[in-house]
């Protein structure tokens, strides 16, 4: 029986991924470790703590003492590492907590796999590893920066990150890459454009405007809405992960991307016209600081050398999407209280422009 130790579990990809590998392979045994923050939620994974293959554990992976107690505990044949601070603008407020937990963790996490992994973990030579075992660092496409209105990012892209969080972002990959040329760890990175759909934390922009839409709340958009990203459904995205886990060549890059640009602007009409509400919600906020204008990626690697293709165009996973939400309010209204309601106050109150002052 494979075992695979997801971090951040609890979380929007995590949490999807998870129930993704138990419809797949059922036989698998899954430890999850989440230190339950304010976007760790087990209501995300409600359905799956009947399975006996499934171990929950609150943990922190900046945690050495509880990471090598696990790892003692378990015979762990793959890590896959969602676990990471992933909102640009918390990063802007709190930068630290980004660092020390997107880079130090994953240091952490290394560390204790490649002991456990290594076949003569005493001999700092030593790159013969047990078999079958693996690395999986869940990254970004924001670690290359932006882009301008043409051209995609590759796996050999320069990193230039734009922002705290992007900057941890980068700085994990490079540790992990370290770990690879340094001890021969095997690992492999996927980089993936902007995820959507069920159980994803409402500071994102998707679920953000339709738990807005639902409640007659304002629409906050940043500058002008023309942001450019690609946009790649979760089950997809669990799908490309589950392909780069089995298949992945070792020590690769691979971008995960869902042939899908779209505006800021066209996605928040699009579920407003959807919800059947007024674009007048529509309010043009101050942009933040560092706000990249364009992402796109190229998926080519991962299509031709591993087979996965994105299975849901845009237009079918934005249905989905909404009407999760739609069938799930009280889910939304158990995330977004208490602190999400001090955050979103900090973040957009006193800021918002009317739409006619901006067209």
């Amino acid at each position: 029986m494979k075992t695979i130790l997801v971090t951040g579990g609890a979380g929007f990809i995590g949490s999807n991924f998870i129930r993704f590998i138990f419809n797949k392979h059922p036989d698998y045994k899954i430890i999850n470790i989440d230190a339950l923050t304010y976007a760790g939620n087990l209501e995300n994974l409600k359905d799956i703590p009947d399975n006996p293959n499934y171990i929950f554990i609150k943990a922190d992976i900046r945690d050495r003492v509880k990471i090598n107690e696990i790892f003692s505990s378990y015979n762990i044949d793959n890590v896959v590492n969602f676990a990471a601070e992933s909102h640009v603008d918390r990063s802007i407020v709190e930068p630290e907590i980004f660092l020390t937990t997107n880079v130090l963790g994953t240091q952490v996490m290394l560390d204790t796999a490649k002991k456990y992994w290594n076949v003569n973990p005493c001999d700092k030579y030593s790159k013969e590893y047990k078999p079958e075992v693996k690395f999986l660092q869940v990254s970004t496409d924001e670690v290359y920066g932006a882009l301008g209105l043409k051209g995609m990012f590759v796996e050999t892209t320069s990193l230039m990150p734009n922002s705290p969080y992007s900057a941890s972002k980068a700085s994990a990959d490079m540790i992990v890459r370290a770990y690879y040329k340094t001890f021969g760890m095997p690992i492999n990175i996927t980089r993936c454009s902007n995820n959507y759909g069920p159980y994803q934390f409402p500071e994102k922009l998707i679920p953000l405007m339709i738990n807005n839409c639902l409640k007659n709340k304002d629409l906050p958009v940043y500058g002008d809405g023309m942001q450019i990203r690609d946009w790649l459904y979760v089950y997809d995205h669990c799908s490309a992960i589950d392909s780069v886990l089995h298949k992945g060549l070792i020590g690769e890059v691979y971008n995960i991307g869902g042939n899908n640009e779209k505006t800021n602007m066209d996605i928040v009409k699009l579920i407003v016209k959807t919800i059947g509400k007024s674009q007048s919600l529509i309010k043009y906020v101050k942009d933040r600081p560092g706000h990249d204008r364009r992402y796109a990626i190229d998926n080519a690697k991962i299509t031709t050398q591993l087979g996965w293709r994105p299975q849901y165009t845009f237009e079918q996973g934005i249905k989905e999407t909404i009407k999760w939400y739609l069938n799930n309010t009280q889910w939304i209204e158990n995330i977004a209280s208490g602190n999400y309601n001090k955050y979103y106050n900090k973040m957009y109150s006193n800021v918002c422009v009317d739409i006619k002052d901006i067209e």
